[in-house]
């Protein structure tokens, strides 16, 4: 009974690591580029109290099948789930979608790199490309003050029209980064992603090529939850949640009556 104690508590603190989970997910639905996250679990070491295939006897018998009591349950990841997220057209000639697989690369402050999904880019007081938090995208893009419209190609190229000029005119190229485990990067909050040492390092190459994905302007890509889906979990979580909590006062009750045998 006292086990039964700490391993409903196990399964009550998996199933709120769950609903942790659930929660950011279904608070990011309208987040531009996010990938939504799942709670993987384990159960815990086991208490053998007859090991299968025992002997019963000194003639040989073997026990066909063992006792083994488990200990609960663990969180043993939280990963990114890296699908497809639905497109919606904008007309914004600086939102851009990346269509298959690949990341854009942002530069920090500090002189690192990031890596995004989300393509809601922005131009600075200089004319520069960059994130809504005002971090350039890399490699770095200046256009035109003059500029009148702007073009990105598929494979990633940016190209400018100026009231002088009657064609367009390639200013830069925008490269993406993959990476062999992108459940592996690290997320650091504002849309972006950073490498880790399961991630893997970046291969950067040009959009269109060596498996990368093609851009696509005037578009992005949506969260990849699905609400029916996180509601259907949530629901089957708190259901668990309870069932753990019951299961944690009936071996509470039968303790008590175990305690009340000596009056």
């Amino acid at each position: 009974m006292i086990r039964a104690l700490w391993t409903s508590a196990t399964g009550m603190q998996a199933q709120q690591t769950n609903i942790d989970v659930i929660a950011n997910n279904l608070a990011n639905t309208n987040t531009a580029g996010f990938k939504r996250s799942r709670a993987d679990f384990q159960d815990l070491l086991y208490q053998n109290m007859r090991a299968a295939g025992a002997a019963t006897s000194q003639a040989g018998n073997q026990v066909p099948v063992g006792i083994q009591l488990g200990h609960g349950v663990r969180t043993v990841s939280v990963s990114k789930m890296f699908t497809q997220g639905d497109y919606v057209q904008t007309g914004n000639e600086l939102d851009m979608a990346i269509e298959g697989k690949g990341f854009f690369q942002i530069q920090m402050p500090d002189g690192s790199t990031a890596y995004t999904r989300d393509g809601t880019f922005k131009l600075d007081n200089s004319g520069q490309i960059v994130t809504a938090d005002g971090y350039v995208l890399d490699p770095g893009l200046t256009l035109p003050q003059n500029a009148t419209n702007v073009a990105v190609g598929p494979d990633g190229t940016v190209a400018v029209k100026t009231p002088d000029q009657a064609d367009l005119t390639q200013v830069g190229q925008i490269q993406l980064a993959q990476f062999i485990n992108p459940a592996g990067l690290n997320a650091i909050g504002r849309n972006l992603y950073t490498e880790s040492g399961a991630s893997g390092a970046p291969v950067v190459g040009t959009a269109g090529e060596d498996g990368l994905g093609t851009v696509q302007q005037q578009y992005l890509e949506l969260s990849n939850v699905n609400m029916v889906e996180e509601m259907v979990n949530m629901i089957a979580s708190q259901r668990a949640y309870e069932i753990n909590s019951k299961t944690v006062q009936t071996a509470d009750d039968m303790l008590g009556k175990v305690a009340s045998m000596k009056r």
